[in-house]
């Protein structure tokens, strides 16, 4: 698939489950904030319960960027862990090393994100790490190869390029973006992380299977 129509496909997916996950997404939703198609103005019927459950565990996994058997795994841990597990499930998401470089301001998508981590060109505690779904602990610190820090990706980030497009740095995270550096500083919390999603809904959804 061209870049191109990868670009499309995020767009449609976007207006189709009604949250932005690029920000060429994000500026065409203001235009037309409605479902893609023909009907997509028209008012949908009454979805069923099961269908409102499934567009927001949709809604979860299009954010992460995650296959349905990644997002099935931690949902699993996420049940295992004390605590509610719909809170418990986002934290764990949140602690993945690509969602900690978007929410660092190294990179403006979580496609972005990822591809930055799958190229080696992201450290943890110095060392290269590409995975992205290694998942950080509170104390690690996330920063830059310094052979890539030349990278005009990685200069535009350190002088605060994508931060028209990201949401704020959440309380989770000490970032020093012109030392493309960040740490993460404890566990986040449901209410702080930047998604647009009704966790209990991917709960039920997960638990009626």
């Amino acid at each position: 698939m061209s870049k191109k129509s990868r670009t499309r496909s995020k767009v449609r997916l976007s207006r189709a489950l009604g949250v932005a996950l690029t920000p060429k997404a994000a500026r065409l939703m203001e235009k037309r904030p409605y479902a893609p198609g023909e009907h997509g103005r028209t008012r949908r019927k009454t979805d069923s319960d099961y269908a409102v459950r499934l567009r927001e565990k949709q809604r979860l996994r299009a954010q992460y960027g995650l296959r349905e058997k990644q997002l099935q795994i931690v949902f699993g841990e996420a049940r295992r862990t004390a605590g509610l597990t719909g809170e418990n499930l986002v934290e764990l998401l949140e602690m993945r090393l690509d969602a900690l470089v978007l929410r660092a301001g190294f990179a403006r998508t979580t496609a972005q994100a990822r591809q930055l981590v799958v190229h080696r060109h992201i450290l943890v505690d110095g060392k290269i790490v590409d995975r992205p779904s290694f998942r950080v602990q509170p104390g690690q610190t996330i920063g830059v190869k310094p052979r890539s820090e030349e990278l005009e990706i990685f200069q535009v980030a350190a002088a605060g390029g994508h931060a028209e497009v990201l949401p704020q740095v959440p309380g989770y995270l000490e970032v020093s973006l012109d030392k493309l550096q960040a740490q993460l500083v404890r566990r986040p919390k449901r209410d702080e992380v930047p998604i647009t999603c009704d966790v209990q809904l991917v709960v039920e959804y997960y638990s009626g299977r």
